[in-house]
């Protein structure tokens, strides 16, 4: 008999390893506090890291289904406001590269499951010692396993006594995806301004994910119905296609939020038979397009480290290599995602002319090389 795994939490990683545990055989309950358990976002694109986790536990083709080729066969890079590109990357560095609306991948992932798999509209706690025990208004329930995926501003995370608390990374962003088809020109990625981005990706339907930064102080969680217009006043004078996408986008039908990453790296992601995956574990602001891709490789990493794992059994071995593999790799993604954030957002005109010169300076090949790290990534060995 399998291990019998509860996972709080129905975003992309606790799907994923929902999905990748009961393929090999394993009995896992998701407990989602929402009563709609559907994805809430934009667009996302996902890397050949995160293809390569996929791969590793049968689900690399079901999500390549619902993805598109984002900016592969685009030029891509980065570019002035003007339009004047600063680099161009390699076709082969995007190759790999795919974009999928936040709502297609997480109704694949539930179409992945079997019924009766997830159980939504109520809030579920886990044992402040790291039991494998679930409480839920119904009662207390005990597993083998207990998975905490409960994202940026996990509870799990506070009750295990882990949390090193968040820090604000400087600046709001804005996400949104066009009403219709829009021709981007064949180009694609992303456009540095002073203290402010826009990027640009084509979603498989023809409709293009785009979002925004600016250094500017916390505002509301959620988009308002004049964000439309407060984005226009900053990016209305930016090449095509960034006026193009904001006038594209239906009023209200953009989200905005203030970027938290975690202070400091937690000094576990395990206690006792509970773990944490995914922003619980590792949240990192989305500078490197890598949260999703992070928290796929955690689920991956889990599933393949339980081949072959029993209930009752002693799973302190796979536990122990999942906590040591995960924190060491999750913490340098991090740490660079923040450092491309603060360039990123340099607002002083002489910071960001060395900046600009610098980054046209570098070749294409070069900045390729240096994101080949983040885009490999290959599975453990079975902790048996």
């Amino acid at each position: 008999m399998g291990v019998r795994v509860a996972v709080v939490g129905a975003g992309i990683g606790g799907l994923v390893l929902a999905a990748g545990l009961q393929r090999d055989g394993h009995d896992v309950r998701v407990h989602e506090r929402r009563a709609d358990a559907g994805a809430l976002g934009a667009g996302l694109t996902l890397s050949g890291n995160a293809f390569a986790a996929l791969d590793a536990i049968g689900l690399g083709e079901r999500v390549r289904a619902v993805t598109g080729a984002g900016v592969a066969g685009l030029r891509a890079g980065q570019r002035r406001p003007s339009g004047r590109w600063m680099t161009t990357l390699p076709p082969a560095a995007v190759a790999s590269l795919r974009s999928v609306h936040r709502a297609d991948l997480h109704r694949a992932l539930l179409d992945a499951l079997r019924d009766g798999t997830l159980r939504t509209g109520a809030a579920a706690s886990v044992s402040p010692d790291g039991a494998p025990v679930l409480r839920t208004p119904g009662g207390a329930e005990e597993f083998d396993l207990v998975v905490a995926a409960d994202g940026l501003r996990s509870s799990s995370r506070s009750a295990l006594g882990l949390d090193t608390g968040l820090r604000r990374a400087g600046y709001l962003a804005w996400r949104g995806v066009t009403a219709g088809a829009l021709d981007v020109g064949g180009q694609a990625g992303e456009t540095w301004g002073r203290g402010q981005r826009f990027g640009v990706v084509p979603l498989p339907d023809g409709r293009v994910y785009w979002f925004a930064t600016a250094a500017a102080p916390p505002g509301p969680a959620d988009g308002a119905a004049d964000d439309l217009d407060a984005l226009r006043e900053r990016f209305g004078t930016w090449h095509d296609p960034v006026p193009a996408c904001l006038a594209a986008t239906p009023p209200g039908a953009v989200l905005r939020h203030d970027v938290h990453d975690l202070r400091r790296p937690l000094r576990s992601f395990v206690v006792d038979r509970t773990v944490l995956l995914g922003d619980a574990a590792h949240a990192m602001t989305p500078d490197l397009g890598q949260g999703a891709g992070q928290a796929i490789e955690d689920a991956a990493t889990l599933v393949v480290l339980l081949r072959g794992a029993r209930g009752g059994g002693d799973l302190r071995p796979a536990l122990a290599r999942y906590d040591r593999d995960r924190r060491r790799r999750t913490s340098r993604v991090a740490r660079r995602s923040r450092s491309v954030g603060a360039v990123g957002q340099l607002a002083h005109p002489l910071a960001v002319a060395v900046r600009d010169a610098a980054l046209s300076a570098t070749p294409g090949p070069v900045l390729a090389r240096a994101a080949e790290p983040l885009q490999r990534w290959a599975p453990p060995r079975p902790a048996g």
